[in-house]
């Protein structure tokens, strides 16, 4: 499916356009709006040895611009951005896009999808201890006296930050468009005060420079990549929040405001190097007058608390999104207003990040260690996100293999230079992502396996409900008021859990219904395709209730609906199967299966996460053995 963000309703007015790319400005463009603070000082730190000269300093600008241009501008904004899931993007969304019908699926396609949506919560545990503590660090150019407090503030910021995610961002998200605009206006001035004292440094634009610079550097200029990298950082946030605003409001963002003040800002810390090669120790900061340091510190510090924001709630959605799709246990989810259904809060996610966040930044201690861990994540979901997006275009777009092949290829040229020029960091803290994303993608893999396995044995239980209602007549079931709702997975044959309360209560309600919620692949469910009703007789009705990974099944909400039966509340049961997992390398391995029962154990209950009132619920305890 092609790009269909143009097409929202209201993109034609341009105040409505105007307003979108204001929140876009705040939400979309925080990461990669940050990276000015310590990109091409990572460029030319002490571990690449490379010498702050006239030809490097122009070859290093070189690069970061036409990889701004190439992997942002090109890759993300007019390539990747054209594969949206019914609107939504982000790499769970281009998967999804990829497998297509079930019978086309590939194993190795939602392998690539689930490993890159792991290394997202790598990212979302050091993209706010970098940004912060890069802001901080800002005070050791004001006031070098206090340079012992950065990391102490920092932590303080983050605890901070982390606490107010259960109140939402609704009260503060007002001012996320007006104070990032207020942040790409300032490091513009600032860039532009300096080139106009050097405008050599645009010269730096044509690629020979960028092409003179890796010749002459060889291994070390090779290696000076993996800290160019560090400017396209967020690319991903591009596609992943285009479901909120669409790509029009992106794209013009992008090339009228973000992209200008970035080259602004790198070209204008280029310009200082010329004239001064020893503020290399922080170009940013040293740009600006003394007297505006210490306003430009705490705009910047608001500048990464509010990229860290993005990159926190980004974790929820991707949390939410593969807890429906079938891939993470069911966690507890609050909706933090009443107006945005997409603003949510997942506490068991928040104070994991918050907690691996706080290590980062007491283990590394400063931005310049913590880039080294940076890098790698991001450079190997770019790599995944270019695999998948050339199984759409010849999948869904049905573009000839020679194009497709073609075009990912040079896409791959870049992707992988980056990611081999990152890969030398895994021992400097590089390991740090890739052992979160390890971790990650076995709990979502373990999870769906054994659910699916879970699946079969319970469907060896199933009774075809032609023989349930014979077994119901030959055995003289009473028939009890009121009214009971089966909860189960199968969309066909009896409940087991009904089967049990048949043979040991002898009792049946007078009005039954057998729910199943189906989670599809899309990200919402029009409401007319809903709910499937199916009367079954004898007072038995089969409901069949469509999700898509962007919403949130809620039962009480479902049976209140016109279309399903009538029920008495304070008169109706829920019953729900409660199976308990025994180790017995039937289907999988016993560590697995052990790990499995773990996270079974400690998911949410499905009387909360389906919102089910937990006074009416009665659990029919199974032992099943995997």
């Amino acid at each position: 499916m092609e790009d269909n963000g143009d097409s929202q309703p209201g993109n034609n007015s341009g105040r409505y356009l105007a307003g979108l790319c204001l929140t876009a400005l705040g939400i979309v463009y925080g990461d990669i709006g940050t990276s000015p603070l310590y990109a091409l000082r990572e460029c030319f730190s002490e571990e690449h040895n490379v010498g702050v000269t006239p030809d490097n300093i122009l070859g290093v600008l070189s690069l970061i611009f036409w990889a701004l241009a190439l992997v942002i501008s090109i890759k993300y904004l007019s390539y990747v951005m054209r594969a949206d899931n019914r609107g939504e993007g982000g790499i769970l969304a281009l998967m999804a896009i990829a497998t297509g019908p079930r019978h086309q699926r590939t194993g190795w396609v939602i392998a690539l999808g689930l490993f890159g949506a792991a290394l997202l919560y790598g990212d979302g545990m050091i993209t706010p201890a970098i940004s912060v503590l890069s802001a901080v660090e800002g005070l050791e150019i004001a006031a070098p006296s206090l340079e012992h407090y950065v990391v102490p503030v920092t932590i303080a910021l983050l605890v901070g930050l982390f606490f107010v995610q259960k109140r939402g961002t609704a009260s503060v998200g007002a001012i996320f468009g007006p104070v990032t605009l207020l942040w790409f206006l300032s490091i513009s001035i600032l860039g532009i005060s300096q080139i106009v004292r050097r405008p050599e440094v645009l010269a730096a634009v044509s690629p020979t420079y960028g092409a003179s610079f890796l010749i002459e550097n060889r291994l070390t200029g090779f290696l000076v990549l993996g800290a160019v990298f560090l400017v396209v950082t967020g690319g991903e946030a591009l596609y992943a929040d285009m479901g909120h605003f669409g790509a029009r409001p992106i794209r013009l963002t992008w090339f009228a405001a973000v992209l200008p003040a970035l080259l602004l800002n790198y070209f204008g810390q280029g310009a200082l190097l010329l004239a001064r090669p020893e503020a290399v120790s922080n170009p940013f900061f040293l740009m600006a007058p003394s007297w505006s340091l210490y306003p430009l510190l705490l705009l910047a510090t608001m500048a990464t608390i509010i990229a860290s924001q993005a990159v926190i709630s980004g974790a929820f959605s991707l949390t939410r999104q593969a807890t429906m799709l079938g891939f993470w246990p069911r966690v507890q989810i609050r909706h933090t207003s009443a107006q945005e259904i997409g603003q949510i809060y997942v506490p068991s996610i928040n104070w994991i990040l918050m907690t691996a966040t706080i290590g980062l930044v007491l283990g590394f201690g400063s931005s310049s260690r913590l880039a080294a861990a940076y890098g790698i994540a991001v450079t190997t979901t770019m790599v995944i996100t270019t695999l998948l997006a050339y199984v759409v275009a010849r999948r869904r777009w049905g573009w000839s293999l020679p194009g497709a092949l073609g075009l990912t290829a040079f896409f791959l040229i870049f992707d992988l230079t980056f990611f081999g020029a990152n890969l030398v960091k895994v021992v400097q803290g590089g390991w740090f992502p890739i052992a979160v994303a390890a971790a990650v993608y076995l709990l979502m893999t373990t999870w769906k396996t054994g659910r699916a396995i879970l699946a079969r044995r319970m469907t060896d239980l199933v009774v075809p409900i032609d023989e349930f209602f014979r077994l119901m007549e030959a055995e003289k079931t009473n028939r009890v008021p009121g009214a009971g709702v089966y909860m189960t997975s199968s969309r066909g044959g009896t409940p087991p859990a009904l089967m049990h309360n048949m043979q040991h209560n002898h009792a049946i309600h007078e009005q039954v219904l057998l729910l199943t919620i189906v989670n599809e692949e899309i990200p919402r469910v029009n409401r007319r395709e809903r709910v499937e009703v199916e009367p079954l007789g004898q007072g038995f009705v089969r409901i069949t209730a469509h999700y898509g990974y962007m919403e949130d099944p809620d039962v009480m909400r479902l049976l209140g609906r016109k279309d399903t039966p009538d029920l008495d509340l304070d008169e109706t049961t829920f019953f729900l199967g409660r199976e308990t997992v025994l180790p017995g390398g039937r289907g999988m391995s016993r560590w697995r299966a052990h790990l499995f029962g773990l996270i079974t154990r400690n998911a949410v209950q499905a009387t909360a996460f389906f919102n089910v009132p937990p006074d009416h619920v009665m659990e029919v305890g199974s032992h099943v053995e995997l």
